[in-house]
């Protein structure tokens, strides 16, 4: 799969338009139709924008890796987050995540970045702490 196509294939599974996608990078709609159809490469600063608007990483845009989900906790992939699995399975968490055993891969990508964004700022914490 070219460069291209991972773009394209990144900025459809998010349900963007390329009007949409090029508005939030802050290129034109004609540059994003350029670089999903190979006529333009992306220089190392707009493929990093790429990555992170698209929510994956420049190995995965770059072919480097087949897996186009970022990995911010260092875990080793997919399926493999025993702490959140554990949260999301206790009766008072779980309503909050009530939906993720049924949802698309996509969604529990969403919940899992979610709980992330949660657990860092709630990092060092203490009971009875006022929250950030």
């Amino acid at each position: 799969m070219t460069l291209g196509n991972r773009l394209r294939e990144r900025r459809e599974k998010l349900g963007k338009t390329q009007l949409e996608a090029a508005r939030g990078l802050g290129i034109s709609n004609v540059q994003l139709s350029r670089y999903e159809s190979d006529d333009r490469k992306p220089d190392p600063d707009m493929l990093a924008r790429f990555a992170e608007f698209y929510r994956t990483t420049t190995d995965y845009l770059l072919g480097r890796t087949d897996s186009p989900v970022m990995d911010t906790t260092g875990s080793p992939g997919i399926g493999e987050y025993p702490a959140f699995e554990e949260f999301i399975n206790n009766p008072e968490h779980g309503v909050f995540f009530k939906d993720y055993l049924n949802a698309p891969e996509e969604r529990k990508e969403e919940m899992r970045r979610f709980w992330e964004f949660i657990m860092e700022k709630e990092k060092g914490r203490k009971p009875g702490d006022r929250q950030k």
